[in-house]
């Protein structure tokens, strides 16, 4: 495969959950890679909770920032193509936003727990590079302890 043409499929969140260890606790959103292969993204506790809330269509009395720039994205009538998550150095996941306003198309960098949190609230699909799949994949039987984000707080 060459490298200028890079290949991505779409997947699902499956949750958020705190990954539970002998070190601690640390937030995880876990993504559906196909099949049996899961990929952990750790995040912040906020970007977490934001991405719960995205994924069990919850709001916030008040907008937080996640909310916020999807209501800017709408009011100017900029559309989320997609997040796509594109790389992984050293641990890191990175990820773009593709954005469009009429003819003008724009990427974005952003983190990845951010571009989530605003894809699932847009409903723009979630994008993840196949060599992004292949070196961070993990089995479900695979994956540490995890309680369901809710549970845990």
């Amino acid at each position: 495969m060459s490298c200028d043409h890079m290949t991505a499929q779409s997947c699902k969140v499956q949750g958020v959950f705190m990954s539970v260890s002998e070190v601690g606790a640390a937030p995880t959103v876990v993504l559906d890679a196909g099949g049996d292969s899961t990929i952990p993204i750790y995040v912040g506790l906020w970007e977490a909770i934001s991405i719960s809330n995205a994924l069990n269509s919850e709001m916030l009395p008040r907008p937080i920032t996640h909310d916020l720039i999807v209501e800017l994205f709408r009011n100017f009538e900029i559309i989320l193509d997609a997040l796509h998550i594109d790389s992984l150095e050293e641990g890191v996941f990175y990820a773009k936003l593709l954005l469009r306003q009429g003819s003008r198309t724009e990427v974005m960098d952003c983190r990845p727990s951010d571009g989530i949190a605003i894809a699932l609230r847009y409903r723009a699909p979630i994008m993840i590079e196949d060599t992004v799949v292949e070196s961070a994949a993990v089995k479900k039987d695979d994956l540490p302890r995890m309680v369901d984000l809710k549970d845990y707080l």
